[in-house]
């Protein structure tokens, strides 16, 4: 009886905690799918606070999608909006950006389509898609900026600025891509 009791008294916390759901789970992957991003601060910062699902790989690698094609598409308002060119070559290089940043959204908008309807018999094909219209995304963005070389300085460095910090949330989505890739999936 004395063992019993002692048994109860003595293990049965450590029985509930192991059984009980571990509600920082999520914030867990995070934390350790950013500490290798490109820009893990970056990663860390926008994924954390972000308002959806981030439990499993797949969501991250969603999450981190949305996040970029919203920069994204934001920036290519703030371009349409904000910034005018004076010269020819500043309007033409931001003509070419504004196109450049609706293809950008184009190919994040087919890979966020792609992650929501991931199925096992063509998963790698799949993924091979993702990665591939991520890494379309990112040459539209870095395309953006080097077409403002020779242009004026606050409006190379405006344009500059915003492109950026699309690039790297989008750098830090493709490579939540791979992590998922690697994962084969698991936990979709």
């Amino acid at each position: 009886m004395a063992t019993t009791l002692f048994f109860l008294l003595f293990f049965t916390p450590f029985l509930y905690s192991a059984a009980a759901p571990n509600h920082n789970a999520p914030q867990d992957l995070v934390r350790s799918s950013c500490i290798n991003a490109s820009y893990p601060s970056l990663c860390l910062r926008t994924l954390s606070s972000y308002s959806g699902p981030t439990g499993t790989p797949r969501d991250l690698a969603q999450a981190a999608v949305k996040v970029s094609l919203a920069r994204a598409r934001k920036a290519s308002t703030y371009l349409k909006t904000s910034v005018t060119g004076k010269s020819e070559r500043e309007r033409a290089a931001l003509s070419d950006c504004v196109e450049q940043m609706a293809e950008s959204v184009d190919e994040l908008s087919k890979t966020l389509s792609e992650l929501k309807h991931l199925r096992g018999e063509t998963f790698e094909f799949q993924m091979s898609n993702a990665r591939t219209w991520v890494s379309a995304a990112l040459t539209y963005e870095d395309t953006c900026v080097d077409g403002f070389e020779g242009v004026d300085r606050k409006v190379k460095g405006d344009v500059k600025k915003k492109i950026t910090n699309v690039a790297m949330v989008t750098s830090n989505a493709l490579y939540m891509i791979r992590r998922l890739d690697e994962s084969g999936g698991l936990n979709r």
